[in-house]
């Protein structure tokens, strides 16, 4: 079997009935021509295939109706890999994403290959390649946070802050990036609480709002997130302890109707983030991702990236559905 294309993907099961009567209701149905834009063509619509490994709890957020009725519409239809039967026996698909799949098709594009993922899911890698550009120009300057891996024994915690000099609050962040639960340590004797591997940065006032920049293939979304709130010297000084968030940023946190202070709201300048997400791409090796970008607080263009997501929760970006499906025909168009 010839497997076509490039690759994207996911997690799940279907059975091979159902697959095949799913695609054959899509492809049998404009035998002779197909209306696209209220126009008769000669040609059937050709159905992008896009085999999906996903965990459940992706597939629940990622998979919305709304997304599967407008890909099919586009002629994308979306298949689950069974992961119990070899994928050779599976298909045929135009795009997938399958570690095993491309060491045995070499001949296969992998987009967002295993290791670049695996980069950015450690907090230790994930920022080198944004503190390694330096970035600044006319628009403004992109920094990361100050910060320190601890690797284990929670006791030689203060020692370390002390000696790399980090300054109070710290946010304190699992070590692997699948977790977002984060705390806020106020002084140097609670961070023996803490429980490592996990990775200290130095906290930015940043006016309580977070810009979280989707990134999919060249196109860029941005939205505001409600943050954490800014710790003044005064706060700092009467408060010891440590401060545990589950998740910061969710779906209900939107800041994007809120009446804020437009320094604090206003969004990074396009062409800032446009040039950012570019080099990213190419020094990551990847194309779905987001950042999480604050101001510093009191500035105008002064940034800080303090995470990259692979594979974000794409349902919370606004027209999702409209930008995925139009990246992955791109995928077809310029294989």
């Amino acid at each position: 079997m010839k497997v076509k294309g490039e690759i994207v993907g996911y997690k799940g099961v279907v059975e091979e009935e159902e697959r095949r009567e799913e695609m054959e209701e899509i492809v049998a149905v404009p035998k002779k021509y197909t209306v696209v834009g209220g126009f008769p063509q000669t040609h059937p619509m050709k159905v992008v295939v896009v085999g999906y490994a996903l965990t459940s709890k992706k597939i629940k957020s990622f998979l919305q109706p709304k997304l599967e009725g407008l890909a099919r519409n586009k002629g994308i239809l979306f298949v689950a890999i069974d992961e119990s039967r070899p994928l050779a026996d599976q298909g045929p698909f135009d795009i997938v994403l399958h570690k095993d799949y491309r060491m045995k098709h070499p001949d296969v594009t992998v987009l967002d290959p295993p290791d670049a993922i695996k980069h950015v899911y450690n907090r230790q890698s994930m920022l080198q390649d944004v503190a390694a550009l330096k970035f600044s120009d006319a628009y403004g300057k992109v920094c990361v946070p100050r910060q320190l891996v601890i690797e284990d024994d929670p006791s030689s915690i203060p020692a370390a802050v002390s000696k790399a000099q980090l300054r109070f609050p710290l946010v304190a962040k699992p070590l692997v990036a699948k977790s977002h639960e984060l705390s806020l340590a106020y002084d140097e004797l609670s961070l023996q609480i803490l429980e490592p591997p996990l990775v200290l940065q130095e906290f930015i006032n940043h006016g309580g709002v977070m810009f979280k920049v989707y990134i999919v293939g060249e196109a860029i979304t941005v939205v505001r997130r409600f943050s954490l709130p800014d710790v003044s010297r005064r706060e700092l000084s009467k408060n010891a302890g440590v401060f545990r968030f589950p998740r910061v940023s969710c779906a209900a946190a939107s800041a994007d109707d809120a009446d804020l202070d437009p320094r604090v709201a206003e969004l990074p300048p396009r062409p800032l983030l446009e040039r950012l997400a570019r080099e990213l791409r190419r020094r990551l090796g990847l194309r779905l991702f987001n950042l999480d970008i604050i101001r510093e607080h009191g500035t105008k263009d002064r940034y800080y990236v303090i995470d990259i997501n692979y594979f974000p929760g794409y349902g919370k970006m606004p027209e999702y559905e409209h930008v995925f499906t139009d990246f992955l025909l791109s995928l077809v168009k310029h294989k």
